[in-house]
């Protein structure tokens, strides 16, 4: 049992390093380091498309990371 939680989490932490790696970052460019402060807090837009699906699939991943890496020291 120990040896199948470890094999899903380390397939678990390959695809959340594959979906932090593909997202795009927050300040892009040389308006983003000038103004980052105030996009981030005025213009909050709601992510959309591929975007969207790799945020949503980077705290899926990260939240089973955790639970299978409490789950596997707990076993062992």
């Amino acid at each position: 049992m120990a040896t199948f939680i470890n094999v899903v989490l380390v397939i678990n932490a390959i695809i959340m390093i594959v979906f932090i790696v593909l997202q795009s970052g927050k300040s892009a460019g040389l308006s983003g380091a000038i103004s980052g402060g105030a996009e981030q807090l005025f213009g909050k837009q709601k992510a959309r498309g591929l975007d969207l699906v790799l945020h949503r699939g980077t705290v899926i991943t990260a939240t089973l990371f955790f639970v299978l890496a409490f789950i596997s020291g707990y076993l062992v």
